[in-house]
């Protein structure tokens, strides 16, 4: 029995089995071997090309990536030329697109990539139609951009999810707050710091039943959240992404407005229209606060902030730190960084004077202090620096026990009293 007869055959069995308390392990067990199953499907076979394919290698460029995703012939190369200015081949047949074209947006001062991707159908993560290529490329993007057609059922967006959902890419989710460790002896410890209510009335024996699936056998599992049996699953699995989507719902011009606004009011949806160029700009601006770009300007002693070429930071791409803001501009700042001076939303007070750690926040302006060539020679050396620059004199081990006041200080070696000898001179202090 081949994989696609395997996950035919799990599937079949979970939509007999009634779900209820009693049956939460076993349809844990069930997910296990389902979420294996595909993850065999999705890797290569031996000897097949590991690449994404003819077309669809394109480099990475810019700030950040976002990847139009929809059925064939639902407007995504007009929404690809209507926003980059790319030339992209529109037709009134299906599968016009049949490779990835890239194109750049610029908005705010930043480079944001959008990639024209082919239409994918139904079952394209068994790999028709290129699905597999095509979904490989959403899965480095860092957002999605699902584009809709307003004249179909709603249908096609559970399809679309559905596909995704299954090579392991999560829409609008968020790692779920779940302790794991593996260990060497030990058994199973579980352990759980909220009320869990998806998980049966026994949580530890479902935990224990997926575990012994993927055969580990001595671990430690500590539920912070009330989770799902799905969320230990993409845990323990470790290959998944997370992903912010936007669902663009196009073609509005050929609906009603009571049908439109159902469609508005939609979590994470924006409804346009490419072919009349309605509402684009609210497509930009809502792309833009997804993306959640963060730009950060740099500063020279002595001279205004350079306003022309930002530093762009992520919190997908490393961090908003900064840390990530040194990496950024060289890689040698972060060794030589001493302090730094930031303005901007993010401080309490301007300026403040922060370290690495310190989170920055959009259009925040920085200066960077470099440690001096002493300093940093000395830290090399393993030698410890006062915050005057200074060399710090090595503590001399002490046996405990307190010293005896020896009274006011001399100029004698031998911690007796000093003489008096009736002159105004050094011995009276007044040298």
């Amino acid at each position: 029995m081949g994989i696609q007869e395997r996950i035919a055959a799990i599937q079949l069995e979970m939509a007999r089995t009634q779900k209820n308390k009693a049956t939460e392990g076993h349809l844990g067990e069930l997910k296990a071997k389902l979420a294996k199953l595909r993850t065999q499907l999705l890797e290569p076979a031996p000897g097949s090309q590991t690449g994404p394919g003819a077309g669809f290698d394109v480099q990475k460029y810019g700030d950040s990536r976002i990847a139009l995703i929809g059925f064939p012939s639902v407007g995504k190369s007009t929404a690809l030329a209507q926003i980059t200015g790319t030339e992209s081949e529109a037709a009134a047949y299906e599968f016009t697109t049949l490779t990835c074209i890239p194109g750049i947006i610029h908005y705010k001062g930043t480079k944001i990539q959008l990639l024209d991707l082919p239409g994918i159908i139904e079952g394209a993560a068994q790999g028709k139609g290129r699905g597999r290529q095509v979904i490989a490329v959403a899965k480095s993007a860092d957002l999605v951009l699902m584009m809709l057609d307003a004249t179909k059922p709603d249908a096609h967006k559970a399809v679309l999810e559905a596909e995704l959902e299954s090579t392991g890419i999560r829409l609008n989710k968020e790692p779920a707050d779940i302790y794991f460790r593996k260990k060497k002896t030990g058994g199973i410890k579980f352990n759980a710091m909220v009320p869990l209510t998806k998980l049966g009335d026994n949580p530890a024996e479902v935990v224990s039943r997926v575990l012994r699936e993927y055969r580990q056998h001595n671990c430690e599992v500590v539920f912070r959240e009330d989770a799902s049996i799905d969320d230990f699953i993409d845990l323990i699995e470790g290959n998944r992404r997370f992903i912010k989507c936007l669902y663009c719902y196009n073609k509005i011009d050929q609906i009603t407005i009571e049908e439109c606004e159902v469609l508005a009011r939609q979590p994470n949806s924006i409804v346009v229209s490419c072919h009349a160029n309605l509402n684009m700009d609210r497509l930009l601006s809502q792309m833009w606060s997804m993306l959640a770009l963060c730009r950060v300007y740099t500063r020279r002693r002595g001279e205004p902030p350079d306003l022309e070429e930002p530093s762009v930071l992520t919190a997908g791409r490393g961090g908003v730190t900064v840390k990530n803001l040194c990496a950024h501009l060289h890689k040698d700042l972060v060794r030589e960084f001493k302090y730094a001076l930031c303005w901007g939303r993010s401080c309490k007070h301007a300026p403040q004077r922060v370290g690495k750690d310190h989170e920055l926040m959009d259009e925040d302006v920085v200066q960077v202090f470099k440690k001096t060539a002493k300093e940093y020679g000395q830290e090399k050396k393993g030698k410890v620096l006062t915050k005057q620059g200074c060399l710090a004199e090595p503590k001399k081990p002490t046996d405990g026990k307190a010293e005896k006041h020896r009274g006011p200080s001399s100029n004698r070696h031998d911690g007796g009293p000093a003489k008096n000898t009736g002159k105004m001179g050094k011995s009276a202090g007044f040298a």
